[in-house]
């Protein structure tokens, strides 16, 4: 029965009308040409009505397709709904549910499915291709599933097009167990074509299986009876590119370039996605200039694949080529500019390249913003990151409609920019934001790490051991570890680094064994245990240039160059090339060992056996070697011919050396240089007046400190840490607001006397201020570092070795009164200041006086 609509006023066109009454004996004609003519809902409803009246025609399905023509889908649904079920009418219910998929309205194709059950119609084998893509769309496996059971009760599972719907369907839900067995059956009953193993690779490379997916390709192309198409290669070529795969890559390449292929520009495409990210991105620029047709996501691919190598000149070049060429930018190409200048530590370039992306109309996304705050926090420019803050708040924060996964990635950005800019309070306010149960790793980690890198160790550590507390507990990953780890090597806190040690074995992070191994050698050899460094290091089935160069730097700063050197020899008997970082921890090791003519040899070897150019960096430690030996005058003229501008690093290097030979001509001049570079801070103008104190110029060392005072440039106070039984206790020069104060200065007075008794002579030339020698005595007798060490003996058990760290290089007198007293105590000393490590026991320390 058609329905009935209310009778309107409106009279048919004059061509309807004609047609209605002059053609009537032939319906046929009569109902080709209303249809042909009708181009509107509002004659739509008028030829339905006047067929109403007519009482024809007999076939209501052209009334459906009318309606469906003029974009009125409900008016079709109406009809469609009062027409008795038939196999040939439900030919119009697959026409409303595909129109439904095509359009993106999901929930309607499933409602339209389950009404038609409820009527009485039967899905075929087209209708259920359409509800399963719909269901894989959302994600919805109940549905799927239930649909997949219709099927089968329906025998429509040997129908490949159906087949081929269950598998792509269980493959967006990610249910890939059923997906593969859906296939394996299908095989079973020969009923697999092209688009059943396109759907099975998808499926495998959706739900992150990439190797699985290369392997499904493999097994397709030796099926003689299916050959790949472009969908197929560009289904695998992503899978390649996520493993690294560039061999697997390059068969497909090769593939698609004989099979003609090469022209689709989604394979091309794919083929530039791989190659960059494989860094090869010689090949994915010939790729890329051979493809005759380009969409912006080639353009974006090679303008992401620079980036991701660093080679950000040439992705910058590529993004000006683009707008040269009006080529119309997405936000992909925005972001992928915008991490290239954040990776650079060009936090200010960033949001220049912001700025213009606004100004063109682009919206950012999340993946911007993170990368703009990147590069905020890499330039430490906490302005700009601010700003983005703002903008964060104004468009993707506390949003109803956005994603709470979204929010989190920039909460969590926000508070490694605030970390990173110096702004610890700001970052916790933030931390303290999310709420507790909705923290993740990424979460906890850039706190950490944050405060880890920035002068905040003591409280990475108390935050990470928050995070491990039963009520905040989240699982730690690598960078965890490794963020935890720096900041134990910042303290040298060994027995934190220990324990932290001893979690990764009980909790087995093999797939990041590597990365933590390497922090581990790092952390030992900065907490005074490099032979436990070397334990490591000896345990690790794989090593890279990273384990060599820290195990070297360790054996370099505690003074053992010739076990650094032995490694160097190793690393390159291991198959390793050194490179300007290898270098110039060799330079360093030997600087820091006396070994003179051996530092020499390599410095002059660099370019001529290794083609090493030598560099600023290998230069200062070459000046750091010379003056250290006392050979300032080579120094001086190392300095002269050195084929760049001196950086400041080189004249501190040369400053430092005039201080510990007392060469004052040559320390002003080096002093004036750092003055013309602007690079003048508390430690350059403090050992110019230390320099000044030791030649007793008391009316320089005045001027000085004026000058220091002008500037706002405060002299950093001497500061020791000590391991004790109940934890690390701080002290300062002259401090005396510990419990154990009158105990700390009673033994030292002891000490003292002892080795007075022995030879000690209190070296008044550090005692760096105009006051009579008793007065001097006194001064050096409450260094901050001496101090440490009567606390250590007081707290530390009989045996064990005494663990302290001084923030300032140490003192000459300290140096020589622990000298004395490692003869008449049962500890071995081990102190870490800023330029090294020194193990006194027995009357000698490891430095032999390079330090």
């Amino acid at each position: 029965m058609l329905i009935s609509l209310p009778r309107l006023k409106r009279k048919l066109p004059l061509l309807f009308r004609a047609t209605f009454f002059s053609i009537a004996s032939s319906s046929t004609l009569l109902t080709s040409t209303i249809f042909h003519q009708c181009k509107s809902l509002a004659s739509a409803k008028l030829i339905h009505q006047q067929f109403l009246v007519q009482g024809f025609p007999r076939d209501p399905t052209h009334i459906i397709s009318m309606y469906l023509t003029s974009n009125s889908p409900a008016n079709a649904l109406s009809v469609l709904r009062r027409l008795h079920p038939s196999p040939y009418t439900v030919f119009w219910w697959n026409q409303l549910i595909r129109r439904s998929v095509h359009l993106g309205f999901l929930e309607d194709v499933l409602q339209l499915y389950r009404q038609m059950q409820r009527l009485g119609w039967k899905p075929d084998h087209y209708t259920f291709p359409f509800v399963l893509k719909a269901c894989g769309e959302i994600t919805s496996f109940r549905c799927g599933a239930s649909v997949h059971a219709v099927v089968f009760v329906s025998g429509f599972e040997w129908n490949v097009f159906v087949g081929n719907g269950l598998v792509s369907m269980y493959g967006r839900c990610g249910v890939l167990k059923n997906a593969r067995q859906m296939f394996d059956e299908m095989r079973e009953r020969g009923i697999v074509d092209l688009i059943s193993w396109n759907s099975i690779v998808a499926a495998y490379m959706q739900g992150g299986d990439s190797i699985r997916a290369m392997k499904m390709f493999e097994r397709m192309s030796e099926d003689l009876e299916v050959r790949p198409d472009a969908v197929s290669l560009v289904n695998v070529l992503p899978a390649c590119a996520s493993v690294g795969a560039w061999s697997r890559g390059k068969q497909v390449h090769g593939y698609a370039y004989r099979s003609g292929l090469f022209e689709d520009v989604y394979v091309g495409n794919a083929l530039v996605d791989i190659y960059a990210k494989c860094g090869m991105m010689e090949e994915a620029n010939k790729v890329f200039e051979r493809m005759k047709v380009k969409d912006v996501v080639s353009w974006n691919a090679m303008v992401t694949g620079y980036s991701q190598i660093g080679r950000f000149d040439d992705a910058l070049g590529l993004f000006e080529k683009i707008q040269e060429e009006k080529i119309e930018l997405n936000v992909v190409t925005w972001s992928a500019v915008i991490a290239g200048y954040a990776q650079r530590g060009l936090g200010r370039e960033a949001l220049d390249v912001f700025r213009q992306m606004r100004l063109c109309g682009s919206e950012p996304n999340v993946v911007t913003l993170v990368s703009l705050l990147s590069g905020c926090a890499s330039e430490g420019a906490l302005l700009h990151g601010k700003e983005t803050h703002c903008y964060a708040i104004k468009w993707i924060l506390n949003l109803d409609e956005n994603d709470p996964g979204d929010e989190l990635m920039v909460i969590n950005a926000l508070i490694d920019m605030y970390s990173k800019c110096k702004s610890p309070k700001t970052a916790q306010a933030m931390f303290n934001l999310i709420p507790p149960k909705d923290r993740s790793v990424v979460t906890w980690t850039v706190l950490i790490g944050g405060n880890a890198q920035h002068g905040e160790a003591n409280e990475a550590l108390k935050i990470f051991s928050q995070m491990l507390q039963p009520d905040n507990f989240v699982m730690p990953n690598a960078f965890t570890i490794s963020c935890a780890l720096m900041a134990c090597a910042r303290l040298g806190a060994l027995r934190f680094g220990r324990q932290i040690h001893a979690y990764v074995l009980r909790n087995h992070f093999q797939s990041a064994m590597l990365f933590v191994a390497n922090c581990l050698i790092d952390m030992y050899s900065k907490s005074g245990d490099v032979d436990a460094a070397r334990v490591v290091f000896d345990y690790m089935p794989q090593r890279n240039g990273v384990s060599w160069t820290s195990l070297m730097t360790g054996y370099g700063m505690h003074g053992r160059g010739e076990e650094a050197l032995q490694i160097f020899d190793d690393m390159q008997r291991a198959g390793l090339v050194p490179d300007g970082v290898t270098f110039v921890v060799v330079l360093y090791a030997c600087s820091h060992s006396g070994m003179v003519d051996q530092g020499i040899n390599y410095f002059n070897s660099m370019k001529k056996d290794f083609g090493v150019v030598p560099g600023a960096e290998h230069y200062v430690c070459m000046v750091d070697l010379l003056g250290r030996a006392g050979r300032l005058d080579e120094a001086m003229e190392l300095i002269k011919g050195m084929p760049v501008k001196p950086t400041p690093a080189v004249w501190v290097a040369l400053l430092s050396a005039c201080r510990v030979y007392a060469n004052v001509e040559l320390g002003e001049y080096a002093a004036k240089k750092l003055s013309e570079l602007e690079s003048g801070n508390d430690g350059s103008y403090t050992l110019l007046s230390n320099i000044y104190a030791s030649a007793r110029r008391w009316k320089e060392v005045a001027r000085i400190r004026q000058l220091m005072k002008n500037a706002g440039i405060k002299k950093r106070p001497g500061c020791s840490w000590v391991q004790g039984r109940k934890g690390t206790a701080k002290f300062l020069a002259g401090d005396r607001s510990h419990p154990m104060s009158q105990q700390i200065y009673d033994l030292l007075r002891d000490l003292i006397q002892r080795i007075k008794a022995l030879g000690y002579v209190p070296d008044n030339r550090f005692a760096l201020q105009d006051v009579d020698d008793e007065e001097k005595g006194d001064l050096l007798f409450e260094h901050s570092e001496k101090l440490a060490l009567a606390y250590g003996i007081l707290t530390t058990a009989p045996g064990a070795p005494i663990r302290i760290t001084k923030n300032l290089r140490a003192c000459g007198d300290c140096h020589s009164a622990f000298t004395y007293i490692s003869t008449i105590i049962e500890h071995e000393i081990i102190v870490r200041d800023s330029s090294r490590f020194h193990h006194f026991k027995d009357g000698s320390c490891s430095c032999r006086g390079y330090w």
